[in-house]
């Protein structure tokens, strides 16, 4: 894996000590190698930052140029199929020369043959890149289908900036960072800052599945953008031709499409692993992994002393039964406090999903032992693996004064006095309704059970909260997730919808951001079979009976598991990659919250309300609600406000 960044001027020539400077900010991304490449003429320039997967000699360093010259190109990413793609051009008669074994210059290869876009689509893999094209003086940014590896651009003035990060993109001394409130908004509600927005105007994300393309010969402010793989479409098309084989039919299919990505996603030249949390998804890749293996593949997995969040000892039962080499560590709330100063360095943004923590430390751990490592993420976006998707067709069944009747006598209870009762009758109740954490996910319900419209409990669902009363500036706006929302036909089932939402949105913003960000801090490649794009074009056609059944999801993923691992070692109520923030904020990490919060500190430095931030604070101090999310949100602004402003 690496860093790439770079930038365009329209006014002075590039500069080689600033490119350097932008490099040195990527070191993490990428520590064995750092290349510079400024064009003729001086006014683009790339930067890169290698961490050597394939080909690990100096012939796969980068900037590199294509065998014609036309190309150059600044790369982040795998191409999986990069072997197969020499072989068809080989067998359609082309006859090159190569100079190293890299997957780079493969796909340069078939850019100078094929050109860009075509390429593109023919690859499987996951990648961020810039190419400059000299015969028709331009820029073309890429990014893989499901935004695995990120990339930020914009203008500002006279620059054009790309970069992987946006500490990056800072390193330019004429970047001038000012803060979108409309990110902010955006954040506030989802934890996360939703493409195209970054915290910083005028700086946006690259949707996944597009290239953008500059012309140097024209102004500020020129850019195209055109998408090469569109999820909505394929989504939509599914519906058209839904998959008319049997169950056993589908298990096949599954099972074969399943062994060859992770297959091609073990090509590899430096050590390789996986992460393992015992869950369906991880096991389930893990398995395969260790089917194709005449070794103990090496697994890797975090603890956590409090036992309603720690996963460790189902995934120590799952790599003994299939014999891997398992590695796990236990940590605490001071492994997690070490942790907690660096994350505004590791996102540049805020970002807020608290299981970044656990990432990075299952990352920290792989990396001591390995450089790549896979991972089981994406299943329960593709699979319907979320309980959001299991709850929510339950909510609209029922007569609105009924819904809101039994949400009122609900909500006149704590979320610990409903744990109690929970356990009371937990004995009672089948797997399928047991829940590790009852009293949040019973709050949340009645929450949402009175709202009237599909799209209204899905925002509900995967909201953190409102922005309202709690940023001093500016104004929310709505989200475009409206539209994927509404992209499939009138009718769809509202499962299906919020999975295709979640997989344009939550996906790559937040899972696939988490974990990039996490593992690339610590110089680990991580790689997600799930997002093999032939694997999603056939999950799409898939009924929906073959994802959630019998108030499960993920049942056809369960079915395949079972070849592999006996389903007791399995079945046990969804428990999340988590923390015990909640408890941990009223203990271990009041004090460093309370200083972030300080009331005075926080009027003074703009952005937020201090009064409704104090009142949260303190209704969560006094056990009244559980509001670990909101306050978890606000802190990691806070630390990301004192890094970066």
């Amino acid at each position: 894996m690496c860093g790439i960044a770079g930038y365009f001027s329209l006014k002075s020539d590039v500069n080689e000590n600033v490119l350097s400077s932008m490099a040195e900010s990527l070191f993490h991304r990428g520590p064995d190698h750092q290349g510079i490449w400024i064009a003729n003429g001086s006014k683009i320039g790339f930067a890169h930052t290698r961490l050597s997967i394939l080909d690990t000699s100096s012939a796969g360093h980068q900037p590199m140029s294509s065998f014609s010259g036309r190309f150059i190109i600044c790369f982040n990413g795998e191409i999986y199929n990069h072997i197969e793609l020499r072989k068809r051009l080989a067998d359609s008669g082309h006859s090159i020369s190569y100079k190293s074994l890299s997957d780079t210059e493969t796909i340069l290869c078939c850019f100078e043959i094929w050109g860009i876009k075509k390429t593109i689509q023919e690859t499987v893999g996951m990648f961020a890149f810039a190419v400059f094209d000299y015969k028709d003086n331009k820029l073309i940014l890429g990014r893989d289908r499901f935004g695995e590896k990120p990339l930020y651009y914009g203008w500002q003035g006279h620059y054009f900036y790309f970069a992987s990060e946006l500490k990056a993109i800072r390193k330019h001394p004429s970047f001038q960072p000012q803060l979108d409130h409309d990110a902010l908004h955006q954040y506030m509600q989802y934890a996360y800052i939703p493409a195209p927005l970054s915290i910083y105007k005028g700086i946006q994300k690259l949707h996944p599945g597009n290239l953008l393309s500059i012309s140097l010969n024209e102004t500020v402010g020129n850019m195209r953008m055109e998408s090469y793989w569109d999820l909505s479409e394929i989504a939509s098309n599914a519906q058209q031709m839904q998959f008319s084989g049997s169950d056993y039919d589908a298990l096949v299919e599954l099972e074969r499409m399943l062994i060859q990505s992770v297959k091609v996603q073990q090509l590899s030249d430096v050590p390789l692993g996986a992460f393992l949390s015992g869950g369906i998804d991880s096991s389930l890749i893990v398995a395969l992994m260790q089917s194709q293996s005449s070794r103990p593949v090496n697994t890797f997995t975090i603890g956590f002393k409090e036992d309603a969040y720690n996963e460790a000892k189902f995934a120590s039962e799952v790599a003994s039964h299939l014999g891997t080499n398992h590695n796990e560590i236990y940590v605490g709330a001071n492994d997690v406090m070490d942790v907690i100063p660096s994350l505004p360095q590791l996102y540049d943004e805020p970002f807020a999903d608290s299981s970044q923590l656990p990432t990075y430390l299952v990352s920290r751990l792989a990396r001591q032992h390995v450089t790549v490592s896979l991972s089981g993420d994406a299943g329960d976006e593709i699979f319907g693996g979320y309980n959001r998707y299991m709850q929510a067709g339950r909510f609209n069944k029922y007569p609105g004064f009924l819904r809101k009747s039994i949400a009122k006598i609900i909500l006149q209870f704590t979320p610990a006095q409903l744990d109690l009762a929970y356990n009371l009758i937990k004995p009672m109740l089948p797997g399928s309704l047991r829940s590790s954490n009852p009293g949040n996910h019973m709050v949340k319900i009645a929450s949402i059970i009175s709202l009237d419209s599909d799209w209204e409990i899905y925002q509900k669902l995967v909201s953190v909260g409102s922005s309202e009363n709690l940023l001093s500036g500016g104004t929310a706006i709505r989200s475009d997730s409206k539209k994927y929302f509404d992209t499939l036909k009138p009718g769809a089932d509202f499962a299906s919808r919020m999975m295709l939402t979640d997989s344009l949105t939550y996906l790559p913003d937040d899972i696939l951001c988490k974990v990039d960000r996490a593992a690339m801090g610590v110089s680990l490649e991580t790689r997600v079979p799930f997002l093999d794009h032939r694997l999603i074009d056939f999950a799409w056609t898939l009924p929906l009976n073959m994802k959630i059944r019998d108030g499960k999801g993920k049942w056809i993923l369960r079915q395949l598991l079972y070849k592999y691992v006996p389903e007791n070692l399995i079945e046990r109520p969804k428990m999340g990659f988590g923390l015990p923030i909640d408890s941990w904020l009223r203990g271990p990490l009041r004090d460093w919250a309370e200083d972030l919060l300080n009331e005075k500190d926080i009027s003074d430095s703009g952005y937020l309300n201090a009064v409704e931030v104090k009142r949260i604070w303190n209704e969560h101090q006094a056990g009244k609600k559980n509001l670990q999310f909101k306050l978890w949100n606000i802190l990691m602004f806070r630390a990301w406000q004192k890094h970066w402003i």
